[in-house]
């Protein structure tokens, strides 16, 4: 089985975080790699204070921390976390159409927010979050999470596995810069487009293809190539690099050539 690459683009200034951050993946059991993409633990050693953000995607996050399982839905906002001293948190990647099926209801309902367990699936979360993080074994830690996940009783559903292919395609093509690109590729009409993502994805296609075009520039600033940003705003359906600089500051918090010249970006 391969080892899950995650997206290692939304992490921001990436080399500051390898001195004091450890990230691992592992892929799910069968039984649930329909709905989780992969599981993935932050292990943590921090002298001072380390403030960590990483760029949101398309899909829900489930995190043990604090003695609870918290849901974080799809959410706009980049992700802030201040770390110090030695930590860990175990956490639930799920397919961008995987985790309606544990919901049962529109992922939708659940973006920009973050609920414990018990909120969003009626199980009592603490006694799985008690196992996972009184554990330090990976295997056990991970265990014990399945067997939460899988008390929901998730069933087989095609229409979110089109919705996960889908945010795939748009992922992987940068010459899909508009919905209605994806939404022709996919045989749905816009608006039928729009309900599929917002009832599995929890956001608009408009949404993921901008995040996931993004994404693509933060990874042209993490290679340390030299970069024609006029060029690549072009490429990647920006209408020019002014628009380019506003987004990506927006979301990582500087402008992109500032950015790849930072050492905390790149060694």
């Amino acid at each position: 089985m391969s080892v899950p690459h995650g997206c290692p683009e939304a992490i921001v200034r990436p080399e500051a975080g390898r001195q004091v951050l450890d990230v691992e993946r592992v892929a799910p059991t069968p039984s649930l790699a329909e709905f989780v993409d992969y599981y993935w633990i932050v292990r943590w050693r921090v002298p001072e204070r380390h403030q960590q953000r990483v760029i949101p995607q398309p899909r829900v996050h489930v995190a043990a921390e604090d003695g609870r399982l918290f849901v974080h839905g799809v959410s706009r906002e980049p992700f802030l976390r201040t770390l110090s001293g030695v930590g860990r948190v175990l956490g639930a990647a799920f397919h961008p159409g995987g985790f309606r099926p544990l919901l049962k209801g529109s992922v939708g309902t659940i973006s920009g927010e973050v609920h414990p367990g018990r909120d969003v699936f009626g199980i009592d979360d603490r006694p799985a979050a008690t196992r996972i993080l009184g554990d330090t074994r990976l295997t056990e830690m991970i265990g014990a999470f399945e067997q939460y996940l899988l008390a929901t009783f998730p069933e087989s559903d095609p229409a979110g596995r089109e919705a996960t292919a889908l945010v795939g395609e748009a992922e992987q093509r940068v010459d899909i810069v508009r919905a209605e690109q994806l939404a022709a590729h996919a045989g749905l009409s816009l608006r039928g487009l729009q309900r599929l993502f917002t009832e599995y994805v929890g956001i608009g296609p408009k949404w993921v293809i901008r995040r996931f075009r993004l994404l693509d520039a933060t990874a042209a600033a993490h290679s340390g190539a030299p970069v024609d940003w006029s060029a690549l705003a072009h490429e990647l359906g920006f209408s020019d690099q002014a628009h380019l600089t506003r987004s990506f500051a927006r979301v990582v918090g500087t402008p992109p050539a500032t950015y790849r010249r930072d050492p905390a970006t790149s060694g």
